[in-house]
């Protein structure tokens, strides 16, 4: 894994001349108070000395930079952001926009969000083609973010594939569920036609005991005929 390169460049640019005004003066003394801080890692007490410089001069483009870079190591990076996008508009140099885009790229690199990171190096190398370290941080946000797209396609098939199972186990549930239904109608019917059978069976043995006992009953009739009935004797002469 490369090593993302913090580009800290609010020590270069903190201390600048605004003249002898009194404003200048006051501005000057809190964002140099700043600088110190943040140099000694005291990143928010010099938050409060660059927020000092800001109320005496809000255009003023260091005190902007630097506030940034101290919510940057306080892994605000939020706001870190909005202080860097504001700077952009107090300074005409291109060297020093290209610093600016170089930290909001860092920032939005700390964020996890890489495409915007890769537009921010881009910018800050429009404006300064030969900057190593922004060469070096754009090379790792497109690699970072070529493993992120890669990840979210093989998610992507991976739900795919899961959704493809689960789909398939359904129709499956549903087919074997068919087959019970179809299994426990025809066990329905066979067992109708059980029942059927043996209900024609009773009534044709009830139907054969009725005609037996109809022939039996005429028989005992004509049997009843000859009991008692003399037999003639034929003499014998």
């Amino acid at each position: 894994m490369k090593r993302i390169i913090s580009f800290i460049f609010a020590l270069s640019i903190a201390v600048v001349s605004f003249g002898g005004s009194a404003l200048a003066q006051g501005t000057r003394s809190y964002v140099n108070k700043g600088v110190k801080l943040y140099k000694d890692g005291k990143y928010v007490g010099s938050e409060v000395e660059f927020k000092k410089g800001l109320a005496k001069s809000p255009n003023n483009f260091q005190a902007h930079f630097n506030l940034g870079d101290s919510y940057y190591k306080q892994d605000n990076y939020q706001d870190a952001m909005k202080s860097f996008q504001s700077s952009l508009s107090k300074t005409k140099s291109p060297l020093l926009k290209s610093k600016v885009y170089y930290n909001i790229g860092n920032s939005l690199l700390k964020d996890k969000k890489l495409k915007e990171s890769v537009a921010a190096y881009t910018e800050a190398l429009k404006l300064d083609p030969g900057d190593m370290s922004t060469k070096y941080n754009l090379s790792y946000a497109l690699d970072m973010l070529k493993h992120q797209k890669n990840q979210n396609k093989n998610n992507k098939n991976k739900n795919n594939q899961n959704k493809k199972n689960q789909n398939k186990q359904n129709q499956n549930k549903q087919n074997n569920n068919q087959n019970n239904n179809k299994n426990k109608q025809n066990n329905q019917q066979q067992n109708r036609q059980q029942n059927q059978q043996e209900q024609l069976s009773k009534e044709q043995a009830k139907a054969i005991f009725a005609a037996l006992n109809h022939e039996e009953q005429k028989l005992q009739k004509k049997l009843r005929k000859f009991v008692g009935k003399p037999m003639k004797v034929t003499k014998d002469w």
